[in-house]
């Protein structure tokens, strides 16, 4: 038995975004998930249509994992330190997911983990700058957008895929976790 938040079903009416979760959706392991910059995780409705295509199957809101489910913004390009306005909450983009054995029980399938990195199709975390609720429908506005170009993509080509790519990083120094930045270093 393992014992996981990724289990996630659509909600309806306003929910609190504050600290370090959203309310409802606790993270069952803070070793690996969740904290401060692993507060929020969105992932996109048109990736859901390309895996809907990849695996020959619908797959409802939350299946990856995500409490936000996001459409028109792609979070693979988000910039690290973008700030999201999503209802009265603010949001900004920190980090890709990187996938656990949890996600590949989850999809039922030994190997999606690989798939999964090879897809590309990481989804972000954010840290919440702002406590506030979100609801289904809320427009998402990007706020604010750092003049660098470290997006969430680039740490995720860097973590799974090419560690060479890590002196990029550098410009984004402010907006990364600790622990990342010595992650970087350690491999850089």
């Amino acid at each position: 038995m393992v014992r996981t938040g990724i289990w996630k079903f659509p909600v309806t009416g306003r929910v609190a975004v504050r600290g370090v979760n959203v309310d409802g959706d606790d993270q069952a392991d803070r070793r690996v998930h969740g904290g401060e910059f692993q507060a929020v995780y969105a992932y996109a409705r048109e990736d859901y249509a390309w895996w809907e295509g990849e695996l020959g199957r619908e797959l409802p809101p939350g299946t990856f994992g995500e409490n936000l489910t996001v459409e028109g913004l792609d979070p693979t390009t988000a910039r690290v330190g973008e700030q999201w306005r999503v209802g009265s909450a603010l949001l900004e983009v920190s980090l890709p997911r990187i996938p656990c054995f949890k996600l590949g029980r989850k999809m039922e399938e030994p190997r999606f983990l690989k798939r999964f990195a090879a897809a590309r199709r990481p989804g972000c975390y954010f840290r919440i700058l702002e406590e506030g609720d979100i609801g289904a429908g809320d427009p998402i506005e990007v706020v604010a957008r750092p003049g660098h170009d470290v997006t969430i993509g680039l740490l995720n080509e860097i973590k799974l895929h090419d560690r060479s790519l890590a002196v990029r990083v550098a410009e984004a120094r402010d907006e990364l976790p600790a622990g990342w930045l010595e992650w970087v270093a350690e491999r850089g």
